[in-house]
């Protein structure tokens, strides 16, 4: 993968991010992007080794828009200043997401802010085994790699039906159940970068396991 191109494109989109700058640069995007869905093909391969519930997602199948959605939010530019997609997509559950872009590039799993259903289910399992997952949350590595949850808005009283004192309030109270690893542009131009992806998959593995056996269990 010539991470290097994708991001000199992305460059240059930014700079001149109009319709009629990627109508005349369309072979340029269409190499990037087939680049990159030949990358997110072997991921997908070297990821279903790892983990025997693997969902197996082709990269076409994985790969996001590099359009904004202007129907919600006309304020944004046309194009995206990045290439997302999602791996290990098994429908109605937390996907694994990776980002490359042009400030920053990420990997994250979770879930952003859930709707009802599925934040009532997390918070259920959480009442019920909450102590694995705290024990998913503070583990040295886990920590080294994400740090914690990823910092969303709370909630300031408990949510309804959980007590103020409950052992893990402070779990219940998130509203996102999502955890993100960054990279600096020159790590991903690394020839190691791919043994860092799997490296944050694996440990992410676990997190993401317990959130999703709660809303489907």
């Amino acid at each position: 993968m010539d991470f290097k191109n994708l991001i000199h494109f992305l460059e240059e989109l930014n700079k001149n991010n109009s319709k009629e700058w990627m109508d005349s640069h369309r072979n340029w995007y269409k190499e990037v992007r087939n680049d990159f869905i030949g990358w997110l093909d072997h991921m997908n391969v070297k990821m279903g080794l790892i983990d025997p519930d693997y969902y197996d997602t082709p990269g076409r199948k994985g790969i996001n828009r590099i359009n904004n959605n202007l129907m919600f939010h006309p304020e944004k530019p046309i194009y995206k200043d990045h290439f997302g997609a999602g791996l290990d997509k098994r429908p109605g559950t937390g996907d694994f997401y990776i980002e490359i872009g042009i400030e920053r590039s990420l990997l994250a799993g979770g879930f952003w802010r859930p709707e009802a259903k599925r934040l009532r289910s997390i918070r259920e399992a959480i009442d019920y085994n909450g102590e694995e997952l705290q024990e998913i949350l503070e583990k040295t590595s886990f920590k080294k790699v994400f740090g914690g949850l990823y910092e969303d808005t709370k909630l300031v009283k408990s949510p309804k039906g959980f007590s103020n004192d409950h052992p893990h309030i402070d779990l219940l109270r998130n509203k996102t159940f999502a955890v993100v690893h960054s990279f600096a542009t020159k790590e991903v131009l690394q020839d190691h970068f791919e043994d860092k992806v799997i490296e944050v998959y694996q440990e992410m593995l676990p997190f993401r396991k317990y959130l999703n056996r709660a809303i489907t269990v």
